[in-house]
């Protein structure tokens, strides 16, 4: 049997997809599909790199595809999202150039934090894509300050803050969801729980059903959704959304995915993951799931499949070529972005 062959099938007809997605149902899916792919091929190749001393670090999104490719699509300009550590496809859906994001990997003289920040903690603001912490969960709470200033200001916009299943152990879960149900606050909570906080599973985190359930606690919504189900994921997105848009307030989404790699370029799964989880993975692939369905459904052609893969691996590798010939930053840059006015040394 092959891998695509027990890939977990999606659960809908045309028209089901049509009642969820709209008319314009098929032009979107295809859209998503290439947006996954592109993702599943800049992981590839950035994994590779990282092994060969390339770049520094990095930490895969694969697995995660349907809800960073849907968070684009569901989100609009106005919209401010605040990431964890595996939602650079967000950005790039959003708008965010391939090539900006992988000089910054190189932190290079062209990457825009002038190869001051971790690599795969972009920032882009031109997207309204917040600079990545790796200090776990702080996002929530900066989420939550940014949705109470667009409520002050009467401004238009919605937060859109992610955080993993070990992020809801930390404190600025507890604060961020509680002052954002108590003032109503426009920003959407979306948990990717790959069920791996490292090296912890999400079992020991929580004695709890799920961890959309603890929104209630706060006075939110909490829904639970199949996070490898595309469909399903932009769906609860747009919803969520468009709630908060609306000035109902705040909603938790607990996406469940299967991390198919790595924490990342420092870990070393095979020392505590189930001798399973791999195959058990691979059978959720979000990528493979929707690629399945559009090929039953006719949607998408051997033909199309394959220039997909060809288009998406060249613009990876043509944007690594021009990454790998820019030089370093230079040492007059030192100071830009510092200072608004620097002063010389000797200035009274």
């Amino acid at each position: 049997m092959s891998e695509k062959e027990t890939v977990v099938p999606l659960p809908y007809g045309p028209r089901e997809v049509e009642a969820a997605l709209g008319s314009q149902w098929s032009e979107l899916l295809l859209s998503a599909y290439r947006w996954m792919q592109l993702g599943r091929a800049l992981d590839a190749r950035m994994q590779g790199l990282q092994r060969q001393g390339r770049v520094g670090f990095y930490g895969a999104a694969t697995g995660h595809e349907a809800v960073n490719v849907a968070a684009g699509l569901a989100s609009t300009p106005d919209d401010w999202v605040f990431p964890g550590l595996r939602e650079q496809l967000v950005a790039l859906v959003r708008g965010h150039p391939l090539e900006t994001y992988v000089h910054h990997l190189f932190a290079d003289a062209r990457d825009p934090a002038r190869g001051r920040n971790m690599p795969c903690h972009p920032s882009a603001r031109e997207v309204h894509y917040v600079s990545m912490s790796s200090v776990i969960g702080t996002q929530i709470t900066h989420a939550v300050g940014l949705a109470y200033g667009l409520r002050v200001k009467k401004a238009p916009g919605v937060a859109l803050a992610f955080f993993g299943d070990g992020a809801t152990s930390a404190n600025d879960f507890h604060a961020g969801l509680n002052f954002a149900g108590v003032f109503a606050l426009p920003v959407v909570f979306c948990c990717a729980n790959n069920q791996w906080a490292i090296s912890e599973p999400v079992e020991r985190q929580t004695a709890s059903t799920s961890l959309a359930v603890k929104a209630a606690e706060y006075g939110i919504p909490g829904r639970r959704v199949d996070g490898t189900d595309f469909i399903a994921v932009l769906h609860e997105l747009s919803m969520a959304l468009g709630e908060a848009r609306r000035g109902a307030g705040p909603t938790m989404l607990e996406c469940v995915v299967y991390r198919m790699t790595p924490h990342s370029s420092s870990d070393d799964p095979s020392r505590y993951q189930p001798p399973d989880w791999t195959a058990r993975a691979r059978a959720h692939d979000p990528v493979d799931r929707l690629e399945s369905w559009l090929l039953a459904a006719g949607l998408l052609s051997a033909a199309t499949q394959q220039a997909v893969h060809e288009e998406t691996d060249g613009r990876v590798r043509t944007a690594v070529t021009a990454a790998e010939s820019t030089p370093p930053p230079g040492s007059d840059t030192l100071t830009e972005d510092v200072y608004a006015s620097p002063r010389s040394p000797d200035a009274s």
